[in-house]
Order: structure tokens, then C-alpha cells, then sequence
């Protein structure tokens, strides 16, 4: 473009002030969110890509053929020797294990533990992940299993400024250990699904029970593949393995219910994190910004097809001074990509003043990484401006010089001009109805599963972590749990070895049904102590519930080869067959290891919302701290909550300060899994919202635009007789109605995209047809104040004044 093209953009924008700033204003605020929103995705997919050779490394992934389990479907963790056996098998494999991570294990200092992020890992974590190394060598430093390796924050933080090298630490992993710091790694960015700030050795004996029962789920197995072909090829020799090795512990022919698969490292935070719907949930929010975008531009080619009749004398003029088509084409495309330039300088200020709000909202960190997105923000400009300003370009190069030049007004675009900028204004509307009715069944949806009945009472509910810690003792763990118990406000107390939140142990069986063929179905179980149904206020929907009034409810029994009794969840009742909750009631299930059902108690939800509750059966064991595997205490209290934390934590620290206090009440433990879905919400409703606002300023602008080319028209209609009130129903009705047919476009893809989202919860609300009428009002609302201002403005003119008007 030359300057004077630049003038004659410069006299354009200065002459239509209003509708430059609409039009630079609304591709900003898309510009802005397409960027905010673009910066989520890029962080969201970015994880472990940080890492060398991370296209390489595959997570080993148990993967569980059992329908109607709670535990069918892939896990994230292996059993404990499973690598062992894979080299055994196959020489040469490249792999490593990691036990832990976050909040994995504690530093003890003075005899009172501090709780890290520690993670045990085989000798060989190096040949995978090639951590970068502040301060000595990493492969070196764990090569003694009294080496550690350390982040730099914590260095700095046990260290302050002396040299780390050298100096030992007791860390505790297992159990209590003195370790040499070998070396300081760099901390690890927050696109990192792996949490730790100090590495340790696994220890060579099988730390826990079931660490060589294939089965089990111990610890994280990690591969490494040169080529993805090597990778597959590897996948699909593992189904032979399974069957040589696992047929001890699962049977004949055990690949039929267990598997092994590689899922990629890049892969594993869009499919591992807390809840179902993680990728989802980005590739709507990725969609959110672009069709943000999107409606950015539409508002632009609307606004610039109707002003384009503005510059039809200029466009005459230059054709009959010699411009030809091509010229003209160019001139405009080059208008738009410096107006799209404009807008996206103004866009880049917009986003960097938002961010923080946005962070805020959304609980992130993100930063704009200038470097990156200047030159992106460049190339969108190009392509938005030359996408937005084809066709005004095209139309302005094809007006006839003569006609205009003849005619005493210039062109307005004909009936089918009105007809594109109506079907632009349907697309644009009907995108910001979807976004309306998503955000109001997001919204809906998070505040439905924070307040759904779980099962129990979460307010005045504080959890302790395991009492089963090795440093602590029967006899210590007693003197705790009397100690509690005694706390003024404490109204009752209950172990378990699971809890909110998803502490402590999970595990199933089979339960064989009688008289029917096979294993049976897959029921979750529960250890209970005393206590653990008073403290949740769990009432039986039939039956009792166990006590140690009744001999026979002593899991011990078991053991002993004698029946016991059990409590099932209503979930339970229709998995193992029975009509009601009163039929099951004096049941024996269980085969060879015979269960009486004795009562039926409500389902408990303890983990995501996204997650389906399993079908549960209750052991009780009478001494609180014989619990299979872990103890988790549960107290029931009143008052405030944060005093009795405090009182709970006084009476941990003096009592067991070599081990970590990680108290927390049962609406703290949920809120992690609701945060995600939170998040999404938000920033989901901050997209819909500006969209909405786009669409309306480009309404808007059009309303301006079309009331004043029809000023002698409505002059006419005035003074044939027509009153105010008909002009602004004629006008009105004009923009009312591609505003409603917007509702055809937004409906199905609104019911299509929430149907999916909704899908990836357990428990959820229906999609009912008020969500959808409800943000059609609200458009129609919107669309007819955002109009009605210019209506009545053009209906009070005077008819003498409109007839004069030009």
C-alpha cells in the first residue's frame, strides 16, 4: 500500500468513528480471548514435552477387562515387581519405577517431620528421564542407595546459602533413613505431572504387602522406545507374557481380564488427571476461544459489507481515474489486514490486562511468552484480515463507477446484501445462544455435583492420614485416637481404610453368587472400625449395622474359615441380584468364604464426581487399628472449623511429630475434585460472555448503520401515517428476526456438545429444555434492547427533517 491508501484508510476510519471503533473493538475482544484461551490449550498439551527424548518414554498402563467393575478400564500404576519381570523376559529393556511424588514422604528435623514431595525411583530414572542438574550429576548420585537428589527451592530452603553437596538429610520413605545429598536438580515446571523435590532409592525388598501379586497396583512403571513402531511392536508380544507369568495369581488365560498397554508420556495429563473429561474439556475451551474468534469476525464483515457502501463514490472515482479491479482488491485487502493489526496490537493490551483476572478465576499461571506470540499475532492479522476483508474488498471492487456516479446515493448492497449480513448476524447470534445455554448447564452442573447428596454429611467432618505409619506404633496409635476422641467438640470417631477424598486402600473381589455359575460379580470392600458409621451419621436402609455385639460380625471370623457378616450399599443390592434392599437382608453370598448379609446402608460417593460409585460390601474389625492395609481416622465435630483443626493438628504434633500432619476437613479433600470442572466453568462463562458482547456490539453497530440509510424512509412512513410505535416494531422486527432463527443453529449444537460434556460425570443433571428457552429469552432480550435505542431515536425524528436528511 502507498500513503495514499494509507490516507484514504486513515480518512475512512476518522470520518466513521463509531464503526471503526466497533469494528476494531469487537476483533480485539476475540483477539484477546482466542488468545487467553489459546495460552490454556498450549499450557494444557504441553506437559512432560519439556523433557528429553519425552516423545520416547511410554507409561505402562494396567489395563483391566472386567465390566461392570469399578475398577474396569486402564490405571496409571503397575505392580510393584512388574518391571523385573519384563526384563527378565526381555534383555535389554530400557525402564524405571516411581514410587510417590506428591506429598510422598516427609523430612525429619529435630525429631518433627516436614512433608515433601518424595519420590523413590530405581537407579535407572536417568536412562529416562534426563532430569537438568543444577549442581552434580543425577545418574551418579542415586547410584548408592544412600544417595539423594534434591530441587533447588528445597536446597535453598534446608540449606539457605551453603553448598548442599555433602550434607545428609533424614528423609523418610518407607521408614526413617539418613541420605547424602548427591546433587541439586532444576524444579520442575508446572506443566509436569510428575511432583517431586527429593529423590530417593526404591529399597530392594518389596516395601508393602501384594508389591509381586499381579493385581496389584504399587507404584508408576515407565518405558523407553526408540521409535513408536518399537513401542507397538513391544504391545503386542505382552499378552503372551501376561499369560507365562500371571497365571499364579489371576488363573488360566489371565489376558483375558488384565492387559498391558504403552500410553505415550505427552498423552498421560489429558487422560490421568482427577475426573473423567479432561481432554474434553480442553478441546472445548480451544473451541470456545477460536469460535470466539470467529464471531469476532463475522461482526467484522457484517460491519464492513454495510459500510462498504459508503466508499462506493471513492471507489468510482478511482476506477475512472484508472484503478482497475486488482488494485482496488488490493488496497481494501490491505486496509483490513492493517485494521486486523491494529486490532491485534490492541487485543495483545487487552489480554495482558486480563490475564491476571483470568489466572485468578481459573487457579493458572499462565503467562503471554512474547517471543512466540508477537510473531503469531502477526500471521493471525494477515490471515484474519485477508479472511474478514475478501468480501467487502470483492464487493467494493465490483461497484459500477457509472451507476454511482449517476445515482444521488450510494449503494447500499441490494436485497442481497441484506440477505448476507442477516445470515451472518444468525450464524453470530446463533453461536452466542450456544454458548449461553453451555454456560448455563456448566454452571448448573458444578454447583449441583458440590451439593449432591453423597451419602453422608460433609459439613463438620475432619480426616486424619494413615495411624498404620511404621513410626508410630500400636500402642502410640491408641494413646492418639484417645486423646481425639477426648477433644472438646468431638462427637464421634471412626476408622476405616478408606475415606474422603480417596485415602487409604481400594480393593475388590468377586462375590459368587448361589446357584448361579461363575466368579460372580465385582464388589468394592471396605474395612471398618468402630465408630465409622456414627461418625458419617450412615443409617441402614434395611437391617442393622455391625457392631461388636455380634460375634459374628468380626471380620476375624474369616480368617478362621467361619462365615461373617457384611453390609452392602444399595448400589450392591441390584448388582448382586436382589429385588430390594429387604430381600437381601439374611443372604449368604461368597462361596468358599460365605458372607451374610445382615444390613443395606446408602451409597457413599468418597472420590470424583465423575467417577461411578461401586458397588460396596463393609467388613468390621473390632480393634480399630487391625484394618486391612492402612487406618484412616474420620472425627466428627462442631464448632468452627478451623479451631478444631487446629486442636486436631496440637495433638498430632505432640504426639507423633516425626510423622507429617495432613489433616483436612471432608469439604477440603472434595474440593480438589471439583476444581477441574470449577476451572472449566469459569473460564468457559468468561468466554461465552465476551462472545455474547462481541455479537452485540455488532448488532448494534448494524442497527446504527441500517436506521440511518432509512431516515427518509421512515420520513415517508410518517408522514403516510405511521406512529412511533410502528417504526420501532418495523425495526425491531427487522433485527428481531435472524435473531430467532439463530435459535435453529444453536439448539442442536448446544444439545450435541452439553450431552457429551454431561456423559463424563457419574452423577449429573438432566438436560432440560429450560436451559434452552431460557437463553433464547435471554437473546431475544438482549438482541431487542441492544436495538431499541437506535429504533426510538429514528421514530421521534421529525418527518420535515427526515425528508431533508442525505
Amino acid at each position: 500500500m502507498n500513503r495514499f491508501a494509507l490516507l484514504s484508510l486513515y480518512r475512512s476510519l476518522i470520518r466513521h468513528k463509531l464503526y471503526a471503533a466497533l469494528n476494531i473493538g469487537g476483533l480485539a475482544v476475540g483477539i484477546a480471548v482466542f488468545l487467553v484461551l489459546g495460552l490454556y490449550v498450549r499450557f494444557e498439551t504441553s506437559f512432560e514435552r519439556w523433557l528429553p527424548n519425552h516423545d520416547k518414554i511410554y507409561l505402562v498402563e494396567t489395563v483391566w477387562n472386567t465390566p461392570g467393575s469399578p475398577f474396569n478400564g486402564p490405571s496409571n500404576d503397575t505392580m510393584g515387581e512388574l518391571l523385573t519381570q519384563l526384563r527378565e523376559d526381555f534383555p535389554g529393556l530400557i525402564g524405571t519405577r516411581i514410587d510417590g511424588g506428591r506429598n510422598g514422604g516427609s523430612v525429619l528435623r529435630n525429631g518433627v517431620a516436614t512433608q515433601e514431595d518424595v519420590a523413590q525411583v530405581d537407579a535407572s530414572f536417568f536412562d529416562i528421564f534426563d532430569l537438568p542438574m543444577a549442581r552434580g550429576s543425577g545418574k551418579r548420585g542415586l547410584a548408592t542407595p544412600n544417595g539423594t537428589l534434591i530441587s533447588e527451592s528445597l536446597a535453598k530452603r534446608y540449606f539457605g546459602s551453603s553448598d548442599p553437596i555433602g550434607q545428609t538429610m533424614t528423609i523418610v520413605g518407607y521408614a526413617p533413613q539418613r541420605y547424602r545429598v548427591a546433587g541439586v536438580f532444576r524444579d520442575l515446571p508446572d506443566n509436569s505431572e510428575f511432583k517431586a523435590t527429593i529423590l530417593i532409592r526404591l529399597p530392594r525388598t518389596p516395601p508393602r504387602p501384594n508389591w509381586t501379586h499381579w493385581g496389584s497396583a504399587s507404584l508408576s512403571t515407565y518405558l523407553r522406545f526408540d521409535t513408536p513402531a518399537a513401542a507397538r511392536a513391544f504391545e503386542q508380544k505382552l499378552p503372551a507374557f501376561i499369560d507365562r507369568r500371571a497365571t499364579h495369581d489371576m488363573g488360566p488365560s489371565p489376558s483375558k481380564t488384565i492387559g498391558i498397554a504403552l500410553l505415550p508420556l505427552v498423552a498421560v495429563h489429558l487422560t490421568a488427571d482427577i475426573g473423567a473429561g479432561t481432554k474434553l474439556t480442553v478441546v472445548t475451551l480451544g473451541l470456545v476461544g477460536l469460535l470466539t474468534l470467529l464471531i469476532a469476525m463475522v461482526n467484522y464483515v457484517n460491519l464492513a459489507t454495510a459500510r462498504a457502501g459508503l466508499r462506493a463514490r471513492e471507489v468510482a472515482m478511482r476506477k475512472v481515474l484508472g484503478a482497475d479491479r486488482a488494485a482496488l482488491i488490493r488496497q481494501f485487502l490491505g486496509e483490513a489486514v492493517l485494521t486486523a493489526g491494529l486490532a491485534a496490537l490492541l487485543g495483545l493490551i487487552l489480554a495482558e490486562l486480563g490475564l491476571p483476572l483470568v489466572n485468578a478465576a481459573g487457579g493458572l499461571s499462565l503467562t503471554i511468552p512474547y517471543t512466540l506470540v508477537v510473531p503469531a499475532l502477526i500471521a493471525l492479522a494477515v490471515v484474519i484480515g485477508i479472511a474478514a476483508g475478501f468480501y467487502p474488498a470483492v464487493l467494493l471492487a465490483r461497484v459500477p463507477a457509472a451507476a454511482v456516479l449517476a445515482s444521488a446515493r450510494a449503494p447500499g448492497g441490494g436485497r442481497a446484501g441484506t440477505r448476507v449480513r442477516e445470515a451472518l448476524v444468525v450464524f453470530q447470534f446463533g453461536l452466542a445462544i450456544a454458548f449461553m445455554i453451555g454456560t448455563a448447564v456448566l454452571v448448573a452442573q458444578t454447583r449441583y455435583v458440590r451439593n449432591a447428596d453423597v451419602g453422608y454429611q460433609r459439613e463438620g467432618l475432619i480426616i486424619v492420614p494413615s495411624l498404620a505409619d511404621q513410626q508410630i506404633g500400636k500402642a502410640r496409635a491408641r494413646e492418639i485416637l484417645a486423646n481425639l476422641r477426648a477433644l472438646s467438640g468431638v462427637t464421634a470417631l471412626g476408622t476405616a481404610n478408606a475415606t474422603v477424598g480417596g485415602s487409604g486402600s481400594t480393593s475388590s473381589d468377586n462375590v459368587p453368587l448361589p446357584g448361579v455359575a461363575g466368579n460372580g460379580p465385582s464388589l468394592n470392600w471396605v474395612d471398618v472400625g468402630p465408630g465409622f458409621f456414627d461418625t458419617y451419621g450412615i443409617r441402614p436402609i434395611a437391617g442393622r449395622l455391625l457392631d461388636d455385639a455380634h460375634a459374628a460380625d468380626n471380620r476375624a471370623k474369616q480368617y478362621l474359615g467361619a462365615g461373617v457378616n457384611i453390609l452392602i450399599s444399595r448400589k450392591a443390592v441390584t448388582t448382586l441380584g436382589f429385588r430390594s434392599p429387604q430381600e437381601a437382608i439374611g443372604k449368604t453370598v461368597g462361596g468358599d468364604r460365605p458372607r451374610t448379609i445382615v444390613g443395606v446402608v446408602p451409597d457413599i460417593r468418597f472420590v470424583s464426581p465423575h467417577d461411578p460409585i461401586a458397588a460396596t460390601y463393609y467388613y468390621y474389625t473390632p480393634d480399630p487399628l487391625d484394618l486391612s492395609y492402612v487406618t484412616v481416622t474420620s472425627l466428627r465435630f462442631t464448632g468452627d472449623p478451623r479451631a478444631m483443626l487446629a486442636q486436631v493438628r496440637q495433638v498430632w504434633q505432640r504426639m507423633a511429630p516425626q510423622v507429617p500432619f495432613g489433616g483436612k476437613t471432608a469439604d477440603e479433600r472434595l474440593a480438589r475434585f471439583y476444581a477441574a470442572d470449577d476451572r472449566a466453568t469459569r473460564l468457559f462463562g468468561i468466554g461465552a460472555g465476551l462472545a455474547v458482547l462481541i455479537g452485540c456490539v455488532g448488532l448494534w453497530g448494524l442497527a446504527s448503520f441500517n436506521t440511518q440509510r432509512r431516515v427518509k424512509e421512515i420520513g415517508i412512513r410518517k408522514t403516510l401515517g405511521a406512529s412511533s410505535a410502528d417504526i420501532v416494531r418495523l425495526l425491531v422486527g427487522q433485527f428481531l428476526r435472524p435473531v430467532l432463527v439463530a435459535n435453529l443453529v444453536a439448539w442442536p449444537l448446544a444439545y450435541l456438545a452439553m450431552r457429551t460434556w454431561l456423559a463424563g460425570f457419574d452423577d449429573r443433571i438432566a438436560l432440560s429444555p429450560l436451559y434452552f428457552v431460557a437463553a433464547s429469552l435471554i437473546a431475544t432480550v438482549i438482541a431487542v434492547l441492544t436495538v431499541l435505542g437506535q429504533s426510538l431515536r429514528a421514530s421521534r425524528a421529525a418527518p420535515a427533517w427526515a425528508l431533508r436528511h442525505e
